[in-house]
């Protein structure tokens, strides 16, 4: 049984993989055709925390395929009226797929051991597999191979930032990373990192100009994400000289992109004159999570 709980959970075959399924689903898609390969089939999703992206491409993508979507929040008792142990033994007895989006990412983890089904992380405090997935496919269709492509992240090194980074070292993409002291990745992961992926290439800076020279994307976050808002004005200080501008943009390769995982705070990580700005694909980007997602959910169920 598979699980997609981190990117370190895939190898460069099985994002392959994704890639070529959602490709085909997603050229169907295109040309009118909502092939439906999973007639019958049904994906909870059990959410703690608010989502747009997630939930509303996750059940577009399922009803496209064939199959059907439960949406269970508070009133499921979902960590709260039984034990995560017989919440999850039992739900998974119903549905052919748990997709979790959790405050921790011990919860994920957990449900896994004890679900009869697959189970997809949605997006916690340490990773967000299937954003991450859908940015790279976005490369993909913008720049062809991955292979050798540069990506520059300039933020917080959170969940989004791991998960890029595992999902580039898979792929061969150079990841460049822009972080104020304090705010880098722990010595811990980084330790990981390099041990799982000795070959990848990642560089960690707190110079903004020097993650993008080159880069064919620049990436940015929210400087506060969910559950940080206690933080947004200590945030926003620390924050003040990552703002992805049109004159960091000018730094990075001559036909680069603008890439944010949504949502964003404008005016904050990037301005209205580059989010709105020709080289943004912001909305292409999201789009891709519905087609990714698709892929994944076919790949995890065949």
């Amino acid at each position: 049984m598979k699980h997609l709980i981190s990117i370190r959970d895939l190898d460069s075959g099985d994002i392959d993989r994704i890639f070529s399924i959602t490709e085909d689903l997603k050229t169907k898609y295109e040309a009118g055709l909502r092939e439906p390969i999973l007639p019958g089939r049904v994906v909870a999703l059990l959410f703690e925390k608010p989502s747009l992206r997630t939930r509303a491409s996750f059940e577009a993508g399922m009803a496209h395929l064939g199959g059907t979507t439960l949406f269970l929040g508070d009133e499921s008792g979902f960590g709260k009226r039984e034990s995560l142990e017989d919440f999850t033994r039992v739900l998974s007895q119903y549905v052919d797929v748990l997709v979790v989006r959790a405050k921790s990412h011990a919860t994920v983890v957990e449900m896994a051991k004890f679900s009869s089904c697959p189970v997809i992380n949605g997006l916690t405090d340490l990773s967000h597999p299937c954003q991450a997935l859908a940015d790279l496919y976005t490369l993909r269709e913008l720049f062809g191979p991955l292979r050798g492509q540069k990506l520059a992240y300039v933020g917080d090194a959170n969940n989004v930032a791991r998960s890029l980074a595992w999902a580039c070292a898979r792929t061969g993409v150079a990841l460049a990373i822009a972080s104020p002291r304090g705010y880098e990745f722990s010595g811990d992961f980084v330790k990981e990192f390099e041990k799982d992926s000795p070959d990848a290439v990642l560089e960690l800076t707190d110079d903004p100009a020097e993650a993008v020279r080159d880069a064919a994307a620049v990436y940015t976050d929210v400087w506060a994400s969910m559950g940080q808002e206690s933080e947004q004005q200590q945030r926003q200080r620390d924050f003040a000289k990552y703002q992805v501008t049109a004159a960091l943009m000018a730094q990075a390769a001559e036909d680069a992109v603008f890439m944010h995982c949504l949502p964003a705070r404008r005016g904050e990580e990037v301005t209205d004159e580059v989010i709105d700005g020709p080289a943004s694909v912001v909305v292409h980007q999201a789009a891709n999570r519905m087609h990714v997602q698709k892929g994944v959910l076919a790949w995890i169920l065949a």
